[in-house]
């Protein structure tokens, strides 16, 4: 009798390829852990640098654990060093930086580069060149603005300087995007009865999100961590921000360290929390600007 052989169960074998391990990657792996060690080590050692009392700072624990956590360093940061107020003013003139430096940058941006005009280039020249100017060089002429303005000690005084600093930057980035949008949806859109504030608004902005993205977290990076203009044009502490407000815990005769210590980390949380909702949009940015390079 015989079987014949189109009737037999076939099975096949898939057999995946052998990843290679080899010495320069498993070195590769080891230098990247490293790396990351050394970027978040200073974070995790100021969260001890909090718990601590500055007997164990300065009996010579400062780089270990600490060895009872005062968690009433935070509570008293809050209360006694009133970071929660400095935290309140940081918020509130950082937001209104980032929204007054994102309608601005895009609005310009969009004006310059997709529509047609004389003074465009020029235009875009001049703010670009705002980009060249320090900080220092314009401390002065801006006291002397905001005082003949009675701004100085108000919120306004510092959200007009980080806007005016922050829109050149922005309108580079965002502009840079708007480049590479095809016009031919521009016009599809004006068919279907779109006008220009719609056009930007509905069709154009939701394709840059990635550029907004990157431009809100390096205008928020400015903002939350300026000292020069905060500590020169605020000295009323009901608008004091958080940088100025961690250099007044620094006493004269004493300081408590652990406290400084715990205002920090206060400082730092929002810093990271803003980058790893962020992160993803400023990488496909980094992306995008590469491939468009």
């Amino acid at each position: 009798m015989r079987t014949n052989p189109d009737s037999k169960t076939q099975t096949q074998t898939i057999v995946l390829p052998k990843r290679s391990i080899s010495v320069g990657g498993i070195l590769l792996q080891i230098f990247l852990i490293i790396v990351a060690i050394i970027q978040v080590y200073p974070l995790i050692w100021l969260a001890f640098f909090s718990l601590k009392d500055n007997s164990e700072i300065f009996g010579g624990g400062v780089l270990g654990f600490p060895k009872q956590f005062l968690w009433s360093n935070y509570s008293r940061a809050l209360s006694e060093g009133h970071v929660f107020s400095y935290f309140l003013n940081s918020v509130f003139v950082t937001t209104v930086s980032i929204v007054l430096v994102l309608i601005l940058s895009s609005m310009t941006g969009y004006a310059i580069t997709r529509m047609k005009w004389k003074l465009s280039n020029a235009t875009m020249t001049m703010i670009l060149l705002g980009m060249m100017v320090p900080i220092h060089a314009a401390l002065l002429p801006l006291f002397m603005v905001l005082k003949n303005l009675s701004l100085l000690n108000s919120y306004w005084a510092l959200i007009i300087p980080y806007v005016a600093f922050g829109i050149p930057m922005g309108v580079f980035i965002i502009g840079s995007f708007f480049k590479g949008i095809p016009r031919e949806l521009e016009e599809a859109a004006v068919i279907d009865g779109c006008g220009v504030y719609k056009t930007f608004l509905l069709i154009v902005l939701p394709l840059v999100k990635s550029a907004i993205a990157t431009v809100a977290i390096f205008t928020f990076l400015s903002c939350w961590n300026e000292l020069m203009f905060a500590v020169t044009f605020i000295n009323d502490i009901k608008f004091q921000t958080l940088t100025v407000g961690m250099m007044s815990m620094v006493g004269t005769y004493i300081t408590q360290w652990g406290i400084i210590g715990a205002g920090l980390m206060i400082t730092t949380i929002p810093t990271v929390g803003i980058y790893l909702l962020l992160n993803k949009q400023v990488q496909n940015s980094m992306i995008a600007g590469a491939i468009k390079g």
